[in-house]
């Protein structure tokens, strides 16, 4: 994966999270929970990680890469 799309699949990532901050802010005020617990109600945690796991994977990857010439 080229810097480009690892910026590109963040700036999605974001955008996403953004779209879920009314929902998680319901959630905080109403059930009195965090903004951690709430996002982990919504399914974000999993997914926030699961993207961080990726880039560092690709990230590895290329340093093999460079580190095999």
């Amino acid at each position: 994966m080229s810097r480009r799309n690892l910026t590109t699949n963040k700036g999605k990532h974001m955008a996403e999270a953004h779209s879920y901050q009314m929902a998680i802010d319901l959630l905080c005020c109403h059930l009195g929970i965090s903004e951690q617990e709430a996002r982990a109600q919504l399914g974000l945690e999993a997914k926030e990680q699961t993207l961080q796991q990726q880039i560092v994977d690709t990230q590895h990857s290329l340093m093999g890469l460079s580190a095999e010439k």
